[in-house]
């Protein structure tokens, strides 16, 4: 879990710079600088059709950060398992659950080739990162995933609202990649200082939940206290 929140705190990071460097060249606080043919510099300010390309940049990014730290977070867990040598039958029953799905999406000749012990080798051999999620996390999901796994998704709502605004990045994203609307078009509809307030929310949204999911690991919240666990 530790490197996957250093993973998020270096990208997190680039999102920043973007975004500051982006509301610079807006405000004129940063200029460009161009050569002519002669090799001259000139100062230009940022065309507004460039802008509007630019902010419309920043949702790709947010979206990339959120999918990415989902993805690794929930490989951290079925590492976690691996690492403490858990057991199926140690699971919680609706984690069980998760693991039995995943081995209903699983060729019976790659799982053949991966489990030695089948108590334990069928909970990593059955996951694929892959498979998470495909341009579809938004905090409904987020919460969903909490809800399956048992660990907490409440967050801090003045700083966060409760990542409301991740089904915009989600939303804006997929209209970008499958060329519902242009660039021009998504990043006409908002000033930089939502964009700003929007990714600050976005990052410590997920900030949180990653600090949820480390306490989950560090206090064993998967396991079921039913049984005689070790």
């Amino acid at each position: 879990m530790n490197t996957v929140l250093l993973d998020f705190n270096t990208r997190a990071q680039e999102v920043d710079d973007y975004f500051i460097f982006l509301e610079g060249l807006i405000k004129q606080t940063t200029k460009l600088s161009i050569a002519d043919d002669a090799g001259t510099y000139k100062i230009h300010s940022l065309n507004y059709e460039l802008e509007k390309t630019l902010k419309a940049n920043g949702f790709l990014l947010l979206y990339n950060l959120v999918e990415s730290t989902m993805r690794n977070a929930i490989e951290a867990i079925f590492d976690e398992l691996t690492n403490q040598t858990i057991s199926f039958d140690q699971l919680k029953p609706k984690i069980k659950i998760i693991v039995l799905q995943n081995l209903k999406n699983c060729s019976p000749n790659k799982i053949n080739l991966q489990i030695n012990q089948i108590s334990t080798d069928i909970i990593t051999a059955t996951f694929d990162r892959e498979e998470l999620f495909s341009g579809n996390v938004d905090a409904r999901l987020i919460k969903e995933i909490a809800e399956k796994y048992g660990f907490s998704y409440k967050t801090e709502f003045t700083r966060t609202k409760n990542g409301q605004n991740l089904v915009v990045v989600k939303s804006n994203r997929n209209d970008l990649a499958h060329g519902v609307k242009s660039f021009e078009e998504v990043g006409r509809d908002n000033t930089i200082e939502e964009l700003l307030e929007i990714k600050n929310e976005v990052i410590e949204y997920l900030r949180q939940i990653l600090e949820h999911i480390k306490t989950y690991l560090d206090n064993q919240e998967y396991l079921d206290v039913t049984t005689n666990n070790p």
